[in-house]
């Protein structure tokens, strides 16, 4: 006998979908997804059936393919079928043919529901992937998120037969006589999951034959766990992280009180894909000097005058731009640098944004670029030069802030500005100049 009644009541408990909603059901056409249609039927809920052919498995393919349309033909509901190639669009992508599946069928899954008015995807996972999903994710390596398992809701996705065993499903199906396909690709074991699937859990219901209500046991208190460590995340969030501009600072000594510290401080750097090993090496340097940089695809993270720096990560351009005397301004990564001659000698005050220099003291082509190692100036009001690093230490600049600025340096190799900080004392308007040019940073 069908399990209409858990069916529904599982739907209304979780929360998957109301009864007058749309629903696209995903169906292969094996005993999952077509005890899912049945059920779906049964219950009396409005739905359509998609099927996708992902063109690897040739005839096989087409068969199962027109298995599902004369199942949504013997149900008396909608059908739709799409073929991708799959093997070119991983090729064109650089990913794998199971990645490119997943993409591809979501895509289209998410198409119709916006073309047809589909509210909700109902995919037909069981209690079985919960477990092969969560021992897949160990493998890998996870965090608490990664212990919940396959959701009953996650976003547009719903899954309403995870009440259900493969064991109760198989059950089902022999006993209502409903037809079904065999993918030949689940029996294979040289995917991952398939490994876990017949010869991984095997042998765990040997040690535990009631496997999957011990672990959906388990995956209650995991999700409870889940929610209490996202509420105090929430709440971390709030009270240490500060927001300057394009940067969010962390005291270290917040960090430092963070019980438990390595879980607390991932999950506050989560959001900005920095991996355990840097948390790791990050937790190492506190209380140690300042000067500890991490860098990921997104973001760059240094530890620097007790707290920690988070910004958008800037792929350091070292092609030099050249400014020509007739320019009026010149871009330089996030800035534009503008001109103003003037036959005056002018001097720039409370701005340092902008300065004046002198006119006759510069060598075009003057170049803008960033600052490098061994480089030196006369900072404005000292005889002896200085070394841009030690500069930079002086004036407290952070790590991250210094290889943004823009050096201007005269056509005989002299800088003449640290942009937005210091004059050069060599290239300062005197009682002798008798004309100036006026150089101004605008941050785009």
């Amino acid at each position: 006998m069908l399990p209409v009644k858990q069916f529904v009541e599982f739907i209304e408990k979780n929360k998957l979908f109301k009864p007058d909603n749309k629903i696209l059901a995903a169906v292969s056409g094996g005993m999952d997804s077509v005890l899912m249609a049945h059920l779906l039927k049964a219950a009396g809920f409005n739905f359509g059936i998609a099927h996708c052919n992902f063109m690897l498995r040739g005839p096989e393919a087409l068969a199962d393919q027109e298995f599902t349309r004369n199942l949504a033909q013997q149900l008396g509901v909608s059908f739709y079928t799409t073929n991708f190639d799959t093997k070119d669009y991983a090729a064109a992508h650089k990913i794998s043919i199971q990645m490119a599946a997943r993409e591809l069928r979501y895509q289209w899954f998410g198409h119709l529901c916006k073309t047809d008015g589909y509210r909700v995807i109902s995919l037909a996972h069981h209690q079985n992937d919960t477990i092969e999903t969560i021992l897949l994710n160990l493998t890998r390596g996870t965090g608490i998120a990664g212990l919940h398992g396959i959701l009953p809701v996650n976003g547009q996705l719903v899954r309403p037969l995870l009440f259900l065993t493969r064991a109760d499903i198989q059950t089902i199906i022999e006993q209502e006589g409903f037809a079904f396909v065999e993918d030949s690709s689940n029996s294979s074991v040289k995917y991952a999951r398939n490994k876990i699937r017949h010869q991984v859990v095997p042998l765990l219901k040997e040690l535990n034959p009631s496997i999957e209500a011990t672990f959906e046991n388990n995956l209650k208190h995991f999700r409870d766990m889940e929610i209490l460590l996202n509420q105090k995340v929430e709440e971390l969030n709030r009270e240490l992280l500060v927001f300057h501009n394009d940067e969010v600072h962390i005291s270290l000594d917040d960090i430092q009180k963070l019980n438990p510290q390595r879980l607390l401080l991932f999950k506050l750097l989560q959001p900005y894909n920095f991996t355990d090993t840097v948390i790791d090496d990050l937790i190492s340097a506190l209380g140690k000097h300042s000067g500890r940089v991490f860098e990921n695809a997104d973001f760059t993270l240094v530890v620097d005058r007790g707290k920690v720096i988070i910004t958008k990560r800037i792929v350091r351009n070292d092609d030099q731009v050249e400014i020509n005397k007739t320019d009026k301004d010149i871009a330089y990564k996030g800035y534009k640098l503008t001109l103003l001659h003037d036959d005056s000698p002018l001097i720039v005050k409370d701005n340092p944004m902008a300065v004046s220099v002198d006119s006759d003291l510069l060598v075009y082509p003057l170049t803008v670029r960033a600052w490098e190692q061994g480089d030196y100036f006369y900072p404005l009001g000292m005889k002896t030069r200085k070394k841009l690093s030690d500069f930079f230490i002086n004036e407290k600049i952070p790590l991250n802030r210094k290889n943004e600025l823009p050096i201007l340096i005269n056509g005989n190799g002299d800088i003449i500005w640290i942009g937005g900080y210091r004059l050069s004392e060599r290239y300062k308007v005197s009682e002798n100049t008798k004309k100036v040019t006026i150089f101004e940073l605008i941050k785009l």
